[in-house]
């Protein structure tokens, strides 16, 4: 299959890199100052327990085999009791991750805040506040890596389906389980919604963003989104600078900054009015392309994606309609957002099998 101008899918940004601004972003050794302390404090709080929450999801099994056995010998008491023995635990492991989300939701609030407030522009918060950028860079790269986890594992959504059955068939016969202590309805209810999500922890951010520009009604809704991009912009430079480039001392960073620059990307796609893909976007439609590129050209060999291609494909959402005639021709076209898709898809071989990143998402 050919797809019309697929030449662009190798030109590097139609915006001169001069454009961008130029300041090296240390997300290997950035200390807070003591302005930002106290937020810093408060969001590392919440980002010590993410490696923890990634292990444990990713070593979630499920309980596939109780549960087939009980629905198909709905008379055994001891297969039904084996099952609900075995999917109880889990859902409380399921509780933890989504109140994790809560609490990620809250901490991103809170960096927002201080990394659009007046007096400075966006570019001079993330230069002078290098601390907390790097703690944002912390929560995109761990919800790339959540989401991604989540969605090779159907297992959970099976699993909590059969607990709100139990529950729902257990509550017209009057009967109360310890377990509703634990996971009430309420709280029942809230769950099923975030794993409903294909990618519930993006969807997290993305909410958390939309509340705080609402919130904050003050504050230009540009001074949010200006974050993002220029987030965006640069990772790209320090990709695509050898002097940035070179200082980052292990491959791991690299990778990491990588997968920030398309994290926040995605996450700008889905906050914008007119999202990342709008051709007067501040973001340029090409911008992870060429690193990217490069990148899968040094590798050599293909091994291991840097995106799923699900994750990329539910991330990037197309607008049902666009925002008026006037606007339509500023709209990248549905060819063009799949050029891009196709191309970030065929950019692996960017992690080898040894990478870090690659055995946490395995």
């Amino acid at each position: 299959m050919r797809f019309a101008g697929m030449g662009n899918l190798l030109k590097v940004l139609t915006r001169e890199i001069e454009n961008y601004p130029h300041f090296f972003l240390d997300f290997e050794n950035a200390q807070p100052t003591d302005g930002e302390r106290e937020v810093w404090n408060q969001i590392s709080a919440v980002l010590q327990d993410s490696e923890s929450m990634l292990a444990d999801l990713q070593a979630y099994k499920g309980a596939g085999q109780e549960i087939r056995d009980a629905i198909q010998n709905p008379n055994d008491i001891q297969l039904q009791e084996k099952a609900w023995n075995s999917v109880c635990p889990l859902v409380v492991r399921l509780k933890r991750f989504y109140e994790f989300s809560l609490r990620l939701e809250k901490a991103l609030q809170s960096l927002l805040e201080s990394l659009t407030c007046p007096p400075y522009t966006p570019t001079q918060h993330l230069e002078r506040e290098q601390a907390l950028a790097k703690e944002f860079a912390e929560i995109l790269h761990f919800t790339l890596r959540f989401d991604e986890l989540k969605m090779r594992n159907p297992a959970i959504q099976n699993d909590f389906s059969y607990y709100r059955r139990t529950i729902s068939r257990n509550r017209i016969n009057n009967m109360h389980l310890d377990i509703e202590n634990e996971v009430n309805n309420e709280m029942a209810n809230r769950m099923s919604l975030f794993y409903a999500e294909a990618t519930p922890m993006l969807k997290t951010l993305s909410n958390a963003t939309t509340h705080f520009v609402s919130e904050n009604k003050t504050l230009p809704i540009e001074n949010t989104t200006d974050c993002l991009s220029t987030m965006a912009s640069v990772c790209k430079v320090m990709l695509e600078t050898p002097e940035y480039r070179s200082r980052f001392t292990s491959e791991e960073t690299l990778m990491f900054c990588m997968r920030v620059m398309v994290g926040v990307i995605i996450l700008y796609d889905h906050v914008h009015p007119v999202g990342a893909f709008s051709k007067t976007s501040k973001i340029d439609r090409l911008q992870p392309l060429s690193p990217l590129n490069a990148e899968h050209k040094r590798a050599g060999s293909c091994t291991q994606p840097l995106f799923p291609s699900p994750i990329l494909m539910v991330s990037l959402p197309f607008p049902e309609k666009p925002p008026g005639k006037n606007k339509r021709s500023q709209l990248l076209s549905s060819t063009e957002r799949w050029q891009l898709l196709f191309s970030l898809w065929s950019t692996q071989s960017l992690l080898s099998p040894s990478n870090t990143y690659v055995r946490n998402i395995q």
